[in-house]
């Protein structure tokens, strides 16, 4: 896969690998995503744990995202028959695999955050770019 804007005849199955890592970029790189793989790192959790532990998360998005990390193969469920009902999340041996490469987004993240926010204060005054500039 390359990221070259030429026409070839592999150019349909290109745009369809771009869409599918696409795809899976958008669920790894969620927020969301991050927190809970990290969180899950550590072991399996009931659903109020992780939501008491993920700040800020709501119980619709949160359900949202675990939904999908299960759907992607990242995180299993398993239903205990106990009364009340007991629902354990953890992650699977793909999810424990992402971890590593989560740590190095965010420990480039780090290196590069004062760098980041300065080029954001230049951005931000100077002068709004019309969007006929584009």
């Amino acid at each position: 896969m390359s990221f070259s804007q030429n026409e070839s005849p592999d150019s349909h199955h290109d745009a369809e690998s771009c869409k599918a890592l696409g795809n899976i970029l958008d669920r790894i790189g969620d927020k969301w995503t991050v927190m809970v793989v990290g969180i899950l790192s550590e072991g399996p959790m009931r659903f109020n744990a992780l939501q008491r532990t993920v700040a800020g998360v709501s119980h619709r998005m949160l359900t949202l995202t675990l939904r999908g990390l299960e759907r992607d193969g990242l995180v299993t469920r398993t239903a205990f028959a106990t009364v009340p009902p007991r629902v354990d999340y953890e992650l699977t041996a793909l999810g424990h695999s992402l971890k590593p490469q989560l740590e190095l987004l965010a420990a480039w993240a780090r290196v590069n955050q004062a760098t980041i926010e300065q080029a954001r204060i230049r951005f931000d005054q100077r002068k709004s770019p019309s969007l006929e500039d584009n």
